[in-house]
């Protein structure tokens, strides 16, 4: 900017930054990298004209999520953002599944625990338990000893941020 260290972006393009520069308040020259990546996907010029179309106040908005989306490209050219969201999309139905079979291994053991009596009906409670969570349909589950038959995908701890 001006007379200080040009911004990322216009080291990278190898052009004087101006006071003006619209790259500068976003990729600062201590972050090469961030830039780098957002021009390897978009382009400058197409993010040049993104951000010069919206309201200053939303720019540094726009800026994080194209670098967020530049570096989910990055990672998974395909599918990008949405691979990530897939893959989280996944990993909640697997939790909610299993959290189903460990609610249904808990009612299984309180029912077992139950002096026997002479006249053994379901509870109205435990019917709407069952009812509400759809586990009519699982009894096969309820064999089990524990919930690891619930397929586990390992956790991604990279960061899409980064």
């Amino acid at each position: 900017m001006g007379g200080s260290s040009p911004c990322a972006s216009c080291k990278l393009l190898r052009r004087r930054c101006t006071k003006d520069c619209i790259f500068a308040p976003f990729f600062p020259s201590d972050d090469p990298h961030k830039f780098a990546m957002v021009h390897k996907v978009f382009g400058a010029s197409n993010v040049s004209k993104m951000l010069q179309e919206l309201p200053v106040h939303q720019r540094a908005d726009a800026v994080s999520s194209l670098v967020y989306e530049a570096n989910a490209r990055m990672r998974d050219p395909v599918y990008g953002c949405v691979g990530a969201i897939s893959f989280l999309q996944n990993q909640v139905s697997q939790l909610q599944m299993q959290l189903a079979v460990a609610q249904t291994e808990i009612l299984c053991i309180q029912m077992q625990q139950e002096p026997p009596s002479t006249d053994q009906q379901m509870q109205p409670d435990d019917k709407s338990f069952l009812m509400h969570n759809n586990l009519n349909g699982m009894p096969q589950l309820m064999n089990y000893g524990s919930s690891s038959n619930v397929a586990q995908e390992p956790l991604k701890s990279e960061s899409l941020w980064t």
